[in-house]
């Protein structure tokens, strides 16, 4: 299989390419930073490189937090629009196998349940809490504490910031191309995704990046809030094993499949830090009590869909990850 993949000389994508290989398919990169004249927005480049496709895995997109609005036209021009483009021309290509890169950022906070309540979601966390280290979203019915568990993909999406906002709006727009086409159409919503070739110094990168930078440059990985925030930490390699089994799987035509991506072995952003700095033999982490609007204080990913329908596991396990990581290379951007 011949494959378009934007974005793919970018940390998740340059491994996806490399996995495809293995996998006896022809990745095709498409990435700015390797041709400025290879941006998802251009209709006339992205209709030239789909000539001769059977696919796309579509990696390239702005990422970050995007918790303010001085950058919000830029993400929307970025992942929106560049996700329109894109789509415009594969419908007109013919192309009919898409596979986005998704994110679990479109379900804002994870599942919580309440002991008198049940399932219930809570909103935003208000800046008096923060600021009094209250961290733990309380029960929005009854204010008690919460249980937090596994989300899956049928819960309701609930984007915090302006880049979550664009990657559930890149799954819409998909979603509509596979109607409209008859497409087949797939997003891997990504967990916390690290491994060899991270991006350093970047606010962009994730927290990991931060703190394999700070352990080179000799300083302690610095925690926000009380480092008890769980996430799903997934290695790269396995995200881009993902997306080879979803490239050659065969899911409902005319209609997007959401897929959780996640190791399935949730860990808190503290356990992450230490065994990163253990690995590394570098200074202890520091819990800051600091805190950023717009990040959520729990989410984690049910990934049994995308065990059970494509036949993937995650490989490579958290403390083996975190060893290599804190060997592997980085990448400046």
């Amino acid at each position: 299989m011949r494959v378009l993949v934007t974005g793919g000389a970018g940390f998740i994508g340059s491994h996806v390419v490399e996995a495809l290989t293995a996998h006896g398919h022809e990745p095709v990169v498409y990435d700015i930073r390797t041709d400025p004249g290879s941006d998802v927005r251009d209709p006339e480049a992205v209709r030239r490189a789909l000539t001769g496709v059977d696919a796309v895995c579509h990696q390239a997109a702005m990422v970050g937090l995007g918790t303010g609005f001085t950058d919000a036209a830029e993400y929307v021009s970025r992942n929106d629009l560049g996700t329109a483009v894109l789509l415009t021309a594969m419908a007109d290509a013919g192309v009919r196998r898409l596979v986005l890169a998704g994110s679990m950022v479109v379900y804002g906070e994870g599942r919580y349940e309440c002991e008198r309540h049940g399932v219930v979601r809570p909103g935003p966390r208000a800046v008096a809490d923060l600021e009094a280290g209250r961290f733990e979203p309380p029960c929005p019915v009854c204010g008690a504490d919460l249980a937090p568990g596994l989300v899956t993909e049928d819960a309701p999406a609930d984007p915090r910031n302006v880049y979550a906002t664009t990657k559930l709006a890149q799954e819409h727009l998909a979603a509509a191309w596979a109607r409209a086409t008859g497409g087949t159409a797939v997003s891997l919503r990504y967990h916390n995704v690290y491994g060899p070739g991270m991006p350093r110094d970047t606010p962009y990168a994730g927290v990991a990046s931060f703190f394999r930078s700070a352990l080179a440059r000799g300083e302690a990985p610095r925690v926000f809030e009380d480092g008890r925030q769980r996430r799903d930490f997934v290695h790269v390699r396995d995200v881009a094993a993902a997306n080879v089994a979803a490239l050659e799987a065969s899911p409902a035509a005319g209609a997007l499949t959401a897929y959780n991506t996640g190791s399935g072995d949730p860990h808190t952003v503290g356990e992450m830090a230490h065994a990163l700095a253990a690995a590394y033999g570098g200074p202890e982490p520091v819990v800051t009590g600091q805190y950023r609007l717009g990040d959520v204080r729990h989410i984690t990913a049910d990934s049994a869909r995308l065990r059970t329908e494509l036949g993937w596991k995650a490989e490579v396990g958290f403390e083996a990850g975190m060893r290599e990581f804190a060997e592997a290379g980085m990448r400046t951007a």
